[in-house]
């Protein structure tokens, strides 16, 4: 999915967006400082896999998985990062590492950290590491149908 195709697939379900392009930047932190948002209302993508199954996260760029946590809430036997080689195939017309949230397109559960809700809106990456969209929280909860989940821990200063 590209950049044009996250635009459009926004525009078809009626989602106001602002485009924000930046310098090129590779981790969630970086990117949400080149696009001048904070941290916490940057949403970053996470692939993991829960008993076998890989599945999309999203978090905000100011915390990290806590994996044993999610493992209890979701009783599962075993959770833990996709690595680069097992899922750079299923994104096709993305940058690796800039896939956009959006798991529903890729037939893929999305597991949302709840911590992204204080934000009226949320950033993230359309399938670049130079571009970034901004919507509301709201519209991204509609279109997205995520699990919230409480599976997060923020990153200590």
């Amino acid at each position: 999915m590209t950049l044009l195709n996250v635009k459009d697939y926004l525009q078809k379900r009626d989602v106001r967006f602002k485009d924000i392009f930046h310098p090129v930047s590779f981790s969630a932190q970086e990117t949400a400082a080149r696009a001048h948002v904070k941290g916490r209302e940057f949403a970053k993508t996470v692939l993991i896999f829960v008993d076998n199954k890989m599945v999309m996260t999203v978090l905000p760029a100011s915390h990290f998985i806590d994996f044993d946590k999610l493992k209890t809430t979701l009783k599962a036997v075993k959770v833990g990062l996709a690595s680069e080689s097992e899922f750079k195939s299923r994104f096709p017309g993305c940058e690796v590492g800039a896939m956009p949230p959006f798991g529903n397109l890729f037939n893929m559960e999305v597991y949302m950290s709840e911590s992204l809700l204080v934000n009226r809106d949320v950033t993230f990456n359309a399938g670049s590491h130079t571009e970034a969209i901004t919507i509301s929280i709201g519209e991204f909860v509609r279109i997205i149908n995520p699990k919230i989940l409480d599976f997060t821990r923020k990153h200590k200063v």
